[in-house]
């Protein structure tokens, strides 16, 4: 797809143009973010311990997905802001509810066809015993949410049952990989104006070591937001909707001015969505756990602008493995768990690498000016 704007109508043409020349006239650096801005060494959920991450990407198309797993079970919660969301088994994650914890958590593209992913995780999980027991019979409990990637290649392919179990299969203690792989192999953002002028996202995970208490707080993310995504320090767009020629359409800055959206590119409900998991070896109820997710989508707020939007089903899970003997406070794991969920998100679009007709945030030259 060419780097064009041709389809946007005159009044938001005439917004750009205008805002552009305001700035240019003022001295000011039209996109100040930097492609030479280094993010610090992050770390990687599996920080946190007693925890394996597998990816399976679908070579045919760009998706995948990624499963967390938890070898002694961990307690979990989880928190829904986006209007269009696609989750299974959330319902017994509620603290009334009577199953304490969680096996594994799948991400997956594909949307709601993804969902079958889970399915693979539970085949892999009940074959190595991991699971609720009821009578003779081990249940695993795998709650999942899903992102929309079907507009990237064949839409026919998505991650199936075979997908989530191989994704167990390559579950590892070593750091994950990044960007284009398991569920952010097709994920993109700042689609507010149509693919056109969209670009590549990806998943990213970090980490934070708490003091010297021994507490960690990780997570992991794929994002595939319809807005765009910016530094978490500085604001600056890393990677969002792209104006003609150089520079970033600024998705706020068009909604404020009024900006008509293009009539053939309108915004479809749940053809987006930022999924992520915040983890911790801290021992929390399941209350707790649900406070910790509720947080966590701060992380989100401070890095994707317009974000848990009509368009979004933007979900977030919390799951604590108790490994630690440190007594933690809720407010304040899930406070740093905001700030690893920001951190993971910059990591996201860092470290994806660009489609042809779709560019990430390595790949703009003029980021760099």
């Amino acid at each position: 797809m060419p780097n064009s704007y041709d389809g946007a109508p005159p009044p938001l043409k005439e917004r750009i143009a205008r805002r552009q020349w305001l700035q240019a006239t003022a001295g000011i650096a039209l996109w100040p973010a930097r492609a030479d801005e280094k993010e610090p060494s992050a770390g990687s959920i599996v920080d946190v311990g007693g925890l394996r991450v597998g990816h399976h990407t679908d070579s045919r198309r760009p998706t995948g997905c990624t499963v967390v797993i938890f070898d002694g079970g961990a307690v979990a919660g989880v928190d829904v802001r986006g209007a269009a969301p696609g989750t299974r088994e959330t319902d017994l994650l509620n603290p009334l509810n009577t199953v304490q914890k969680v096996n594994a958590i799948l991400l997956a593209g594909g949307s709601a066809f993804g969902l079958d992913a889970a399915s693979g995780v539970m085949r892999y999980l009940e074959e190595n015993k991991m699971g609720y027991r009821v009578g003779p019979v081990i249940v695993p409990i795998v709650p999942a949410a899903i992102l929309f990637d079907l507009s990237l290649g064949d839409p026919r392919i998505r991650p199936d049952e075979q997908s989530g179990y191989a994704a167990c299969q390559a579950a590892s203690s070593a750091a994950p990989g990044e960007g284009n792989i398991g569920a952010g192999a097709g994920a993109t953002v700042g689609k507010m104006f149509g693919m056109q002028a969209a670009m590549k996202s990806g998943v990213g995970s970090a980490s934070i070591a708490v003091g010297d208490s021994g507490l960690v707080v990780g997570a992991i993310v794929a994002v595939n937001a319809l807005g765009d995504v910016r530094d978490r320090e500085t604001g600056h767009i890393l990677a969002g909707a792209r104006a003609e020629g150089e520079g970033f359409l600024d998705c706020m800055a068009q909604i404020i001015e009024g900006a008509t959206l293009p009539g053939h590119h309108p915004i479809q409900p749940g053809a987006h969505t930022t999924i992520g998991i915040v983890a911790t070896n801290a021992a929390l109820t399941k209350s707790e756990a649900t406070k910790v997710a509720q947080m966590a989508h701060d992380g989100l707020a401070r890095t994707i602008n317009p974000v848990h939007t009509a368009a979004d089903g933007d979900t977030i899970f919390a799951a604590a493995t108790g490994s630690s003997s440190v007594r933690a406070d809720v407010t304040a794991i899930g406070a740093i768990g905001a700030e690893a969920m920001a951190r993971a998100v910059n990591r996201a679009v860092r470290s994806a690498v660009g489609l042809p007709g779709l560019p990430a945030h390595r790949d703009l030259s003029w980021l760099k000016h």
